[in-house]
């Protein structure tokens, strides 16, 4: 799936723009739901960067709340992601809030330009503009922050929409080269812009996680380019299962429909022979979860995403599903 063996962890505990506050505690419930030694078991060399350093004083004013304390998180956030990927390490980002997500993503498109794809799992589009936006929540307008989509607004909210384009460097990702997993909450606004790939939770109850990553797979292909970044949001799963998000949808993946989800993810990056440039792992809030049941989900999606099968590794899985298919 990708060459690099090297991941490094950085978190990014940042909430100041999101619905509600808690998942600036997102990085460290996934740690202590022991994302390192799910890595390490899957014989990969996990480095823990720490985190980047925050400021959680929420400011108020004209224009987008708290927008300084955003834009400094998100530039020390980029320096790091671009640090991990210029030495040749695959970058996963803990959030926090997934506006933070646009970090990542720009430090990618720096270095890899139009071979990069974005597959952003979520049940929201997240292609607001402050204009189109009936909340004014930033988090909710990272795709078209990256797509480079005007803001549609006046005054001080145009001028800082301008100020995080400019910080995300001259690199836009492509609307064609961005697909969607899971999406149930699309805002009609929405909806007019989504020009890539959108894969909503209909489509997964009508063909099934086979067929619809069959989609992403035939779409991996024709997009001919050499790295996906993968930007897992846990609202994309059923609140009863990850009930530890501040941005909640009922009618989500099951726990069974995500782990699909993610191993058939392994193996469409290798017949695409696409590398994974780098995963979020967002919007985890233990202040509304049980027992850190959100984050150990969480750990355990990522797992299957780098390879983690019921047999231990991908060899005796292909092994095993010949053998059935010989019966």
């Amino acid at each position: 799936m990708y060459t690099r063996h090297v991941v490094d962890i950085i978190g990014a505990p940042f909430d100041l723009c999101g619905m509600r506050l808690g998942s600036r505690l997102g990085p460290a419930a996934i740690r202590l739901a022991g994302l390192s030694d799910a890595l390490l078991g899957l014989g990969l060399a996990a480095q823990d960067l720490g985190d980047v350093a925050v400021d959680l004083n929420p400011t108020s004013g004209p224009g987008m709340r708290s927008f300084q304390p955003l834009l400094e998180c998100i530039r020390l956030l980029r320096a790091k992601v671009s640090g991990s990927i210029a030495a040749g390490r695959l970058p996963v980002v803990l959030g926090g809030e997934h506006t933070l997500a646009v970090a990542g993503v720009s430090a990618a498109l720096e270095a890899y330009g139009e071979n990069l794809a974005v597959l952003w799992i979520d049940a929201h589009a997240d292609v607001n503009t402050p204009g189109s936006s009936s909340t004014g929540n930033i988090h909710g307008m990272p795709i078209a922050a990256l797509w480079g989509t005007p803001s549609e607004a006046e005054n001080e909210v145009d001028a800082q929409w301008q100020e995080l384009l400019d910080l995300l460097g001259p690199t836009r990702l492509q609307a064609t080269k961005t697909a969607w997993f899971g999406l149930r909450d699309v805002d009609v606004s929405e909806r007019r812009r989504m020009h890539g790939l959108p894969v909503t939770m209909h489509d997964v109850d009508r063909y099934g996680v086979d067929a619809c990553v069959g989609m992403i797979t035939r779409w991996l292909s024709d997009f001919r380019g050499t790295h996906l970044w993968v930007s897992f949001d846990v609202d994309a799963l059923d609140p009863i299962l990850a009930p530890g998000t501040g941005t909640a949808v009922r009618g989500g993946l099951t726990y069974r429909e995500a782990h699909l989800l993610a191993e058939l993810l392994h193996e469409a990056l290798r017949v695409a022979q696409v590398q994974l440039a780098g995963v979020d792992l967002v919007e985890t809030n233990p202040l509304v979860d049980r027992n850190n049941e959100t984050a150990q989900v969480a750990v355990e999606w990522i797992a299957s995403l780098f390879g983690k099968t019921i047999l231990g590794n991908d060899l005796l899985a292909h092994e095993a599903t010949a053998r059935v298919g010989t019966v």
